[in-house]
C-alpha cells in the first residue's frame, strides 16, 4: 500500500520545544544583526562624513560571506551544534561590544563586520542541519520557510527599530543594546537545546576539511544543480531591485517612489512561501520548484514594454509570489544530500547565495549603464528562463534513508 508524504505546515514545525527556541534565538539575532548594521552605517558616516565609507558598510559583508562558507565550513562537524550557534552569537556580541569603544578607527570597524559576516555561514549551516536533526522530515521546508520569513520580515523590523533607536541613543548606544541582544540569542540556545555531540570527526587542518567538504558538496551532481538554481534564480531576480532607483527616476516620479517599487517583490515573496506551505501538497513541491521559478521570470518580461508605476508594482509583485520555488528546492537538497553532508551543504549554500546576489547587484548596474534599466530587467527575464530550462531537471530522488530525529551522527 502507497503512502502519499503529509504535507508539513508551520504549525508542525513549532510543535518541537527545540525548534521554538532555536526559532526566537534566531529572530532576536537577525533584528541585532540589522540594527547593527545601521548603527555602523550611520556611526561611519558621522566619523567620516564620506557617503562612499557609509555605503561599503551594506556591501562589505559579501565576500567575508563567501570566506566563511568555504574556508570554516568545516566547524559544522567539528563542534557540537549548541555549541557553536551560541559560540557565533557570542563572537558577534564581543565583536560589537568592541565597536562601541570610542576612538576605533573607521577600517577597524570595518575588519570588525568582516569577521561579523565570517561566522554567518557557519551559523547558517550549524542551524540548517539542526533542523533536520529536530524535526521530522515533513516539517523541514515550513521551518526553513521560516526561518527565511524571520530573515526578511528583520529588513523591515530591523530598519524601524534601528531608526527609533538612532533617534533617541547615540549609534555606539545601539551598538551596545545589540551587544545584549546577541548575548541573550546565545543563552536562549545554551539553555533550551538539547546537548548533542559534534557530527563529526576532526581530521586535519580546519580550512582544509573545510574545502574538502565543499569540493564533496560540488561534486554530488544532483545537489550541484540544486545549488545552481537556488543560486542563479535570485541573481537574476534581484536585477529590478538593484535598478530601483533609475528605474524610477526615468519615469518622471520622485524618489519616494523607489520605497514601493523596493517593496513589491519581497511583499509577493512573503505572500507566496506561506501560500506554497499551506496551499502545495509536500510530494508536489519539489516538482514544481523548477516551474514556479519559470513563472516568476515571465512578470520581467513586460517591462519591455516600460509600464508604468503601478503596472510595473503589479508585475514585481507577481515576480515575487513565485517565490514558492524556494520550498521544492529546500526539499531537493534533503532529498539528494546524505545526512553527514548536510551542515556543509548549507553553509555552502549560504555562502553562494549571498555572494552571487551581491555580484547580481553589481551586474545590473554595470548594463543598466550601457542600456536603459527596463531593457535591463527584460533581459534578467529571458537569462532566467534560459537558466530553469538548463538547470530545472532537478527532480526528488528520495534517499530512503533514516533521518534520525533526536540526535547528532
Amino acid at each position: 500500500m502507497s503512502t502519499i508524504p503529509r504535507a508539513g505546515r508551520y504549525r508542525d514545525a513549532f510543535a518541537s520545544a527545540e525548534f521554538r527556541a532555536l526559532f526566537g534565538a534566531f529572530v532576536v539575532s537577525m533584528l541585532g544583526y540589522v540594527v547593527a548594521g545601521l548603527a555602523l552605517t550611520v556611526l561611519v558616516y558621522r566619523q567620516t562624513r564620506s557617503p562612499l565609507l557609509s555605503a561599503l558598510t551594506f556591501t562589505a559583508t559579501f565576500l567575508p560571506y563567501l570566506f566563511g562558507g568555504t574556508l570554516l565550513s568545516g566547524l559544522v562537524d567539528r563542534v557540537p551544534s549548541r555549541r557553536l550557534l551560541a559560540g557565533c552569537d557570542l563572537g558577534c556580541a564581543a565583536i560589537v561590544a568592541v565597536m562601541t569603544v570610542p576612538g576605533v578607527p573607521v577600517p577597524v570597524l570595518f575588519a570588525l563586520l568582516c569577521v561579523m559576516s565570517l561566522l554567518t555561514p557557519v551559523a547558517t549551516g550549524a542551524r540548517g542541519a539542526l533542523v533536520a536533526d529536530v524535526l521530522s522530515p515533513e516539517a523541514v521546508v515550513p521551518a526553513r520557510s521560516l526561518l527565511r520569513l524571520v530573515a526578511q520580515g528583520a529588513q523591515v523590523a530591523g530598519y524601524a527599530a534601528g531608526g527609533g533607536l538612532l533617534a533617541a541613543l547615540s549609534p555606539r548606544a545601539v551598538l551596545g543594546v545589540e551587544a545584549v541582544t546577541f548575548t541573550a540569542s546565545a543563552l536562549v540556545l545554551r539553555g533550551l537545546l538539547v546537548r548533542r555531540p559534534a557530527r563529526g570527526r576532526a581530521g586535519g587542518s580546519l580550512a582544509g576539511d573545510s574545502l574538502r567538504g565543499v569540493t564533496r558538496v560540488l561534486a554530488n551532481g544532483p545537489l550541484r544543480r540544486v545549488l545552481l538554481l537556488g543560486w542563479l534564480v535570485p541573481f537574476l531576480m534581484t536585477w529590478p531591485e538593484a535598478l530601483a532607483a533609475p528605474a524610477v527616476a526615468g519615469r518622471g516620479l520622485p524618489a519616494s517612489a523607489t520605497g514601493w517599487w523596493l517593496a513589491a517583490a519581497p511583499v509577493g515573496t512573503v505572500a507566496g512561501e506561506l501560500a506554497g506551505v499551506w496551499l502545495i501538497p509536500a510530494a508536489r513541491r519539489a516538482r514544481l520548484s523548477a516551474p514556479l521559478a519559470a513563472c516568476g521570470f515571465v512578470p520581467l518580461l513586460f517591462f519591455s514594454a516600460r509600464p508604468p508605476l503601478v503596472p510595473a508594482l503589479v508585475l514585481l509583485t507577481a515576480a515575487g509570489l513565485c517565490g514558492a520555488y524556494v520550498l521544492g528546492l529546500d526539499q531537493l537538497l534533503l532529498d539528494v544530500t546524505s545526512p553527514e553532508l548536510l551542515g556543509r551543504a548549507y553553509a555552502v549554500n549560504s555562502a553562494g547565495l549571498m555572494a552571487i546576489q551581491g555580484v547580481g547587484f553589481a551586474t545590473a548596474g554595470a548594463l543598466g549603464e550601457m542600456v536603459p534599466p527596463d531593457l535591463a530587467i527584460t533581459f534578467a527575464g529571458g537569462a532566467g528562463l534560459v537558466v530553469v530550462a538548463l538547470l530545472g531537471r532537478a527532480r526528488r530522488v528520495p534517499s530512503g534513508r533514516p533521518r534520525a530525529a533526536g540526535a547528532d551522527r
